[in-house]
């Protein structure tokens, strides 16, 4: 069963943004995978583990850093992982990037692709289903359970919805996207970290995809940014100190008469 797994490179979740000349600056950001591909990576993994068959690879769209994040689901066993070159995409753009993924799924060749169900960095959550949309294959999002049967070509997934959680039966090959609940993502051993070193990333263009670069461009977008902020910054908390009693009166009194809340 050949597994298809996308992975995004967004700044460290504890990454302090600043900005510059109207932009978030990126200088001084630390980059990593995206803590939702994480599962999916995982997933992919246990998959392959308890048919004891098939390959994993790893695919990530964007400028040379992104080797790094591929990198690191190799060293976690992923097989195989492939960089494609972002340069003059809309990187921020979900059907750009779901154009260029779809060429790459298609040149890969798959069984089942898995990805994360957003980005932590523009958390638009949809590059995946408009994936499944542009390959016209069935999807299931906010997966946390997973089951795939490759000899049925048939899947059951368990996804979250608003107050509780839903079954769904699919046909393979399918897209999934991985929320957090899936599993319990391992940390790369030795032996993995080194293995990585003999391992050859190739880079794919949208050339070797057949995308047409001016459909996924910066000036043909769909999402386009206005103005970027931080944002206002927390007053000054305030302590109140004395008696019990004193204290709690004057907390009301401040909730009411300052703060309108009450």
């Amino acid at each position: 069963m050949n597994i298809l797994v996308f992975v995004k490179q967004v700044p460290d979740t504890e990454t302090r943004i600043q900005l510059k000349d109207g932009s978030v600056d990126t200088s001084a950001v630390k980059w990593v995978a995206n803590p939702y591909d994480e599962f999916a990576i995982e997933e992919a993994l246990r998959i392959r583990e308890r048919l004891g068959q098939g390959k994993v690879t790893v695919v990530s769209l964007g400028p040379d850093r992104v080797k790094e994040a591929i990198k690191y689901a190799l060293s976690l066993g992923a097989d195989e992982g492939v960089h494609v070159k972002g340069d003059g995409v809309a990187l921020w753009d979900p059907l750009a990037v779901a154009t260029v993924l779809a060429g790459a799924a298609k040149k890969a060749g798959f069984d089942l692709i898995l990805t994360g169900k957003q980005g932590v960095d523009h958390d638009w959550s949809q590059a995946g289903i408009i994936l499944a949309e542009l390959l016209d294959l069935p999807h299931v999002s906010v997966v946390v359970s997973l089951e795939v049967n490759p000899e049925s070509k048939r899947g059951k997934a368990k996804r979250e919805v608003e107050g509780g959680a839903e079954v769904v039966e699919f046909s393979l090959p399918a897209v999934i996207t991985a929320q957090k609940g899936l599993n319990e993502p391992r940390y790369a051993s030795l032996k993995g970290i080194m293995a990585v070193k003999k391992k050859v990333i190739p880079e794919w263009t949208l050339a070797d995809l057949g995308v047409d670069p001016a459909a996924v461009s910066e000036s043909a977008a769909s999402v386009r940014f206005v103005e970027f902020s931080l944002p206002p910054p927390r007053e000054k908390g305030r302590i109140l100190e004395g008696e019990p009693v004193e204290t709690a009166r004057e907390l009301v009194r401040i909730l009411r008469e300052e703060a309108k809340v009450l």
